[in-house]
């Protein structure tokens, strides 16, 4: 596929199915240049991906979403992002800092997080490079220590904290608003990604949450049809 055309991969939960589509729409109606939506669903995946679930991961696509180098053919460049996002501004500006330098590239996050547990009642973990891989992009040539048996068998430091990278300046930086995370970060106007880390506010108790109006004003559009 051509670089002109931005590859987006989506974690993909059927816990917050909403999710995948209101961010889907926030893309496809501020985006400036053609885009391809793949939702990494785990039962697109079989015989792909295999390993069992961990107690710890709070979506079905954890660790899935390192299989997005496999999934592109380890050809040009891919986007993944968490389904809990919503898109602020056009895509095209992330897709524009693609730099060959880097095998990916990321908001390298320095936080510990604010509380102990976030949507449905799941423990939130805390570790080195928390949130780093909850927006990538991919230079999937250069990372084809992502194989399918790597993904399956990595443990889930050695996958979210790019373990599979020979050092860490392999990873580009990408500036914070294109992965803003929601009660973790004071509110910003120019958040252009911002990321609903604890919790969207489909779930009731963070729906009065940092741009969770702008969220809902999106899914109505994303439900909207021209009647008589």
């Amino acid at each position: 596929m051509k670089d002109s055309v931005a590859r987006i991969f989506v974690g993909f939960d059927s816990k917050e199915v909403v999710a995948y589509h209101v961010l889907a729409q926030s893309i496809i109606e501020r985006s400036s240049i053609p885009v391809v939506f793949s939702p990494i669903v785990l039962n697109n995946l079989s015989g792909i991906f295999t390993r069992e679930r961990n107690a710890l991961q709070s979506t079905e696509f954890s660790f899935s979403r390192f299989l997005v180098p496999y999934l592109s053919d380890y050809e040009g460049w891919s986007i993944f992002m968490d389904c809990d996002m919503l898109a602020r501004t056009d895509i095209a500006e992330l897709w524009a800092l693609r730099d060959d330098r880097y095998a990916a590239m990321c908001v390298k996050h320095d936080y510990q997080p604010k509380i102990e547990t976030k949507f449905l009642g799941q423990t939130q973990t805390k570790y080195a490079k928390k949130n780093w891989s909850s927006m990538i992009l991919f230079n999937n040539a250069k990372c084809k220590a992502l194989t399918k048996d790597f993904v399956n068998t990595a443990t889930g430091l050695e996958l979210h904290q790019f373990k599979w990278l020979e050092s860490d300046d392999q990873i580009g930086e990408v500036p914070v608003t294109w992965n803003y995370l929601v009660n973790e970060y004071d509110y910003r106007e120019d958040a252009k990604l911002v990321h609903f880390t604890d919790g969207g506010p489909y779930f009731d108790e963070y729906r009065n949450d940092d741009y969770a109006e702008e969220w809902f004003a999106m899914r109505e559009r994303m439900l909207h049809v021209q009647q008589k």
